[in-house]
């Protein structure tokens, strides 16, 4: 359950779908206990649901980093947009 924005440093609280911006991203365990493999042995990802608030939302974004985790990133200047 989503309970607060994904900037870390924030701590806006999430209460309503409206407000914001929601990302359902792809995620892979890192809790071997966890994981779930198919029959090649490959890890399966699965959705997690990540928010960001209104004022977040305008100057961030959320993206895969290389080792294939979530991390709150800025958004270029070229690419934002109006909400």
């Amino acid at each position: 359950m989503l309970s607060k924005c994904a900037n870390p440093s924030c701590t806006a609280s999430f209460r309503y779908f409206h407000q914001g911006k929601l990302f359902r991203m792809e995620v892979e365990t890192s809790d071997p206990d966890e994981a779930v493999l198919t029959r090649a042995g490959k890890s399966v990802r699965r959705a997690e649901f990540f928010w960001l608030c209104d004022r977040c939302a305008t100057q961030m974004t959320l993206e895969h980093s290389r080792s294939g985790r979530v991390v709150v990133k800025p958004v270029e200047d070229g690419l934002r947009v109006a909400s």
